[in-house]
């Protein structure tokens, strides 16, 4: 069995005249980013490799979550990653080896149709039709190397919002 950790970039800003690739978190997304962070050093769900798209959202969600864990992998910037869709996180994931778990942070469309691609079909309206910003997916996969990977094959382990985590939509 391996493990698929996927984290959408927290809330973004929209500031005038910055590139899309440049966009930081707000205000709400550094909360978010946190508190993902936090809660995924209390559950132990920390990941063995990790990719991180090169937008400037997802480098600062990461950096955020992990700021306080006591040690985690160096992530590798996948340009794969920036406005992947749904087929090309999964040729990098099955290029993988038997690594787990296997982390990417990464954006929407890509990360929900990714997520709905894995997973077995019953267990989709989990985490659809919202897919929110910040939010945290865990798939467990009967395989044991990365490049048996299949659709439809994923187990939803758990799926965590920053709302469940208590961060509120507050005006930044």
């Amino acid at each position: 069995m391996l493990r698929l950790i996927l984290l959408r970039h927290a809330k973004s800003a929209w500031p005038d005249g910055v590139a899309d690739i440049d966009r930081p978190l707000a205000g709400r997304g550094e909360r978010a980013a946190a508190a993902v962070g936090a809660y995924m050093a209390q559950e132990e769900l920390l990941p063995a490799r990790i990719f991180v798209s090169p937008a400037r959202r997802t480098i600062e969600t990461w950096e955020i979550a992990t700021r306080d864990w006591p040690s985690h992998p160096l992530p590798a910037y996948e340009r794969s990653i920036y406005e992947a869709p749904a087929a090309n996180l999964m040729r990098l994931v099955k290029a993988q080896d038997e690594v787990s778990p296997l982390m990417l942070v990464g954006h929407n469309p890509g990360m929900e149709d990714f997520t709905t691609l894995l997973l077995r079909r019953e267990q989709r309206a989990k985490v659809l039709p919202k897919f929110p910003t910040g939010a945290l997916v865990v798939i467990d996969v009967p395989v044991t190397n990365w490049s048996d990977l299949e659709p439809g094959i994923g187990t939803l382990e758990r799926f965590v919002t920053p709302r469940a985590l208590g961060v509120q939509k507050e005006k930044d």
